[in-house]
């Protein structure tokens, strides 16, 4: 039996080949006795522990709770198992955080979705507070079936990378790639219940080991197709009226700010990434900034963007690029993208501060306590702007508003360079801009929500 075994591991017919007589080194993340090395966040639901099984249960009027562990992880392979009251709804977050500058410390990330309910998605992945569904169980009628109601259910969960693959009772339910948080903690979720639902019902979790050494040893193959997310809407976004404004391979949809076509070089796309190259930090000077075909009034936009050591650019909107044929960049308001540590123009500007990261070019300052993630790595930026009212944030953070119609503004205006432009800021339309400042930046996942 052992050699027939290793046999049909040779040919790549089973999951996952462990060694023989060489046991997998699962560490335990609950040690059965009590919730040492975990910490409760968010609700007020009741956890206790009883029989090696940690029991969550719901209560009235709190939010969304969850017991996480005290240690963060990157990459892991863990295990679990759960029985689940039939009324609830619940999840396992992995990689998922809870910081101040992120809706007051809301807990966001990944939740492995635990659901008795008739739509059966359990072991799905979700994410909180943030896109929502990423990988329901729609199309995968096995999984769905996986489910035990009222019963231990086993859960593999592995996160390598920009790869989240799941399994339910052996049954593989989701394989999603992902990169947009690679590192969080694990938590386990009672989720907030309605005023006339049952207070007191409970899902339990034991058994709950963690892998986090020589994952390629111990890792499973799935026979899903995985579903990837770049340049891609999430089922929330197509149900809320986001459309994509990049298809992520070709240049649909753009051009040249002075040109009539997009330009010839000087942006290059790879993978599924858009991106400036480098000039030697000259602003326009080699492809040119490019903007949207399309014109847009109120809208609402995001843009995941990464930017080198010393880099300067910029996201523009209500651009007329009937202005400034010559020479620079075309005109519009601004949300900066600069590296504020190395680069000079963040000691400078018309307004002290107003040329860092996230602000409003010239005019207003980025909060100072915005979340900007390290070098190299994405961050998100959102542009909300709704009858004169705009907003920007950076990584689920607002860091600055204003009126564009307002006397303070136009005072703004008045004192800025900007003040020789006519109707500087209070177009009712105008293009979206991705600007060319001679600098290697790069853009991915660029969507747009429009509304009267």
């Amino acid at each position: 039996m052992k050699l027939l075994s290793l046999a049909i591991c040779s040919l790549g017919l089973l999951w996952s080949c462990e060694p023989q007589g060489d046991p997998t080194p699962w560490e335990p993340l609950f040690n059965g006795e009590d919730l040492n090395g975990w910490t409760q966040i968010g609700g007020k639901a009741n956890y206790r522990v009883e029989n090696q099984a940690v029991i969550g249960s719901t209560v009235h009027n709190t939010p969304n709770s969850f017991m996480t562990t005290e240690k963060m992880y990157d990459d892991f392979i863990l295990e679990l198992e759960y029985k689940v009251d039939s009324t609830m709804n619940s999840g396992i977050q992995i990689r998922s955080n809870s910081t101040p500058t992120y809706q007051n410390g809301r807990v966001h990330g990944y939740q492995i979705e635990i659901d008795p309910s008739d739509r059966a998605w359990s072991a799905g992945i979700y994410d909180e507070a943030r896109r929502g569904w990423l990988v329901p169980l729609t199309d995968n009628k096995d999984a769905q079936e996986a489910f035990k109601q009222g019963q231990w259910n086993h859960y593999r969960i592995e996160a390598i990378g920009d790869t989240i693959k799941t399994w339910i009772n052996d049954i593989p339910a989701s394989f999603l790639i992902d990169d947009k948080t690679h590192s969080g903690f694990i938590a386990l979720q009672v989720h907030s219940i309605g005023k006339d639902a049952k207070e007191g019902t409970e899902i339990h979790w034991r058994n709950i080991n963690i892998l986090t050494d020589s994952l390629q040893k111990y890792t499973k193959k799935s026979p899903l197709t995985p579903v990837t997310t770049k340049n891609k809407l999430t089922i929330s976004e197509q149900k809320d009226g986001w459309e994509l404004l990049w298809d992520g391979t070709s240049t649909d949809g753009w051009r040249g700010a002075k040109l009539e076509s997009f330009p010839e070089k000087g942006w290059i796309i790879e993978d599924g990434v858009l991106t400036v190259i480098e000039s030697e930090g000259k602003e326009s000077a080699a492809g040119g900034d490019i903007v949207t075909e399309q014109t847009y009034g109120n809208f609402e936009l995001k843009i995941d963007f990464r930017i080198t050591q010393g880099a300067n650019s910029g996201i523009k909107y209500y651009v007329d690029t009937d202005l400034n044929k010559g020479t620079g960049s075309a005109i519009g308001l601004e949300y900066q993208i600069l590296d504020d540590l190395r680069h000079p123009d963040a000691k400078l500007g018309n307004h002290e501060g107003s040329r860092t990261l996230a602000s409003l070019y010239d005019l207003i300052k980025a909060d100072l306590n915005k979340p900007v993630n390290e070098i190299g790595s994405w961050n998100t930026a959102h542009i909300i702007s709704k009858d004169g009212k705009v907003q920007h944030w950076l990584n689920g953070m607002k860091v600055l508003e204003f009126d564009r119609f307002s006397e303070e503004f136009q005072m703004l205006v008045s004192e800025s360079k900007y003040k020789d432009w006519p109707n500087f800021g209070v177009l009712e339309t105008g293009n979206i801009l991705l600007q060319d400042h001679g600098n290697r930046v790069s853009f991915k996942n660029i969507k747009i929500k429009t509304s009267n």
